[in-house]
């Protein structure tokens, strides 16, 4: 099963240094339908003008993906982690039992994210941050994993739940394939591009929300650079 939600059917506010548009019911958005898909809770698009961004504030119990599309984040928290984000990069926000944080775009330019939030499997951690690099050349033509709640991932950025953050960048007309599993939920977002998953077309910053699905099969329809969550 695919449930395609197009971009244009996103909710979202635009509050000039934020324009944020929301796949999931979140903030002053609420749709019944749209509320989480399997632990996943929130997929938030967000692009942010130069020299703003979201001031300190506080979460717990949740695991806080960002993934920069465009630009670059720059993060500072309570714990004294302070780091700076590029596109095609991703950081890593465990909540855990407490945590105030920034993410500031301390460029000259637009900065665009992908901000993913999913439920934790573990609760009372202590929080914790991290970032790291992902050369695109490593998922050119394949997914790999960038977040991971298994310790068999390796170097992907440690989560606290049962699910995966996955990226591939794909040329028009290549396939990538990921061992989904009829148990499990899926929700995947090209950052650019368009691609074609079981005859449904998704297109740029559209969310593809798949279920009962063994193997999921991606065709690249253009140039196209794609985030996959994998959830229980």
């Amino acid at each position: 099963m695919i449930d395609l939600r197009p971009f244009a059917s996103l909710g979202g506010a635009n509050h000039g240094w934020l324009d944020a548009k929301h796949h999931f019911s979140f903030a002053n958005y609420y749709d019944p339908k749209r509320e989480s898909w399997g632990n996943l809770r929130v997929w938030n698009d967000d692009t942010i003008a130069p020299q703003s961004g979201f001031p300190p504030h506080p979460h717990r119990d949740m695991e806080i993906i960002t993934y920069v599309r465009e630009g670059a984040i720059t993060h500072q928290d309570n714990l004294g982690n302070l780091g700076r984000t590029e596109a095609g990069d991703v950081q890593v926000m465990s909540a855990g039992t407490g945590i105030a944080h920034a993410e500031y775009n301390r460029e000259d330019v637009t900065t665009k994210i992908f901000q993913i939030w999913i439920q934790p499997t573990s609760r009372g951690e202590q929080p914790s941050w991290g970032a790291r690099p992902f050369p695109k050349g490593e998922r050119a033509g394949q997914f790999v994993v960038l977040a991971s709640g298994y310790e068999e991932d390796g170097d992907a950025l440690r989560i606290r739940t049962d699910g995966r953050v996955v990226a591939a960048t794909l040329k028009a007309g290549e396939s990538a394939e990921y061992s989904l599993g009829k148990d499990r939920r899926g929700y995947l977002v090209p950052a650019t591009g368009a691609v074609e998953i079981d005859g449904v077309r998704v297109n740029a910053r559209d969310g593809a929300a798949i279920a009962d699905q063994d193997v999921l099969r991606v065709t690249a329809l253009e140039d196209s650079e794609l985030v996959l969550v994998d959830v229980a």
